[in-house]
């Protein structure tokens, strides 16, 4: 089988790309992609615990420290306590961080838009078919690797 002929060399040839157009949209805001994304996935109004946030961004604890950090010294987020459980923290949006979370959704939509207008409506729906069922599948993988170093362990 032929690179090109394999499913992950696209996905990770398209993601690439739309990394590097994500973040040349955020950089002209002084952001970078990995910012723009958690400032979409930070609830506006009840905050979101710092521990839900990687899973729900796919991040890494430390890559997930280094943006919250960075977001914190740019004045887009703050931590607080949770209200319920003080061992947990919650991160809010600043009055800056909603600001640009809304410029955030706009090019996100912007993006999507500038695609979707190049495609059949039918393409675009059986890409998204495909891809959830692609992640599915991939899920189904890791929940047997896991199962299998439990056993292991």
């Amino acid at each position: 089988m032929k690179q090109e002929e394999t499913i992950d060399f696209h996905i990770r040839w398209a993601w690439h790309k739309i990394l590097r157009i994500y973040n040349h949209i955020a950089g002209s805001f002084g952001i970078n992609m990995s910012v723009g994304y958690a400032l979409l996935n930070i609830d506006r109004v009840v905050g979101t615990p710092s521990t839900k946030l990687g899973p729900i961004m796919g991040m890494e604890a430390r890559s997930l420290t280094r943006t919250l950090k960075t977001m914190e010294e740019h004045g887009l987020i703050i931590r607080r306590p949770d209200k319920l459980d003080k061992r947990v923290m919650r991160i809010f949006l600043t009055e800056l961080g909603l600001e640009n979370r809304k410029i955030a959704r706009e090019k996100v939509i912007q993006f999507n838009q500038s695609i979707l207008s190049k495609m059949e409506n039918h393409e675009a729906h059986q890409f998204l078919r495909s891809i959830i069922k692609i992640n599915e599948i991939l899920e189904e993988n890791l929940n047997e690797i896991k199962s299998e170093q439990k056993v292991n362990a």
